[in-house]
């Protein structure tokens, strides 16, 4: 059986980077735009 998990994101912007961070896991990243951002998230986690 798959299990599920849902984490936070918390998204800002760092002069041209968009930086997200989870903060349960204590996991960021950075990319050039915010869905790319969130992807590298999700690899990270």
């Amino acid at each position: 059986m798959e299990e599920i998990y849902k984490f936070s994101a918390v998204i800002h912007k760092e002069d041209k980077w968009y930086v997200s961070w989870c903060p349960e896991l204590d996991v960021a990243s950075q990319g050039e735009t915010i869905e790319e951002t969130i992807d590298k998230l999700k690899e990270a986690v």
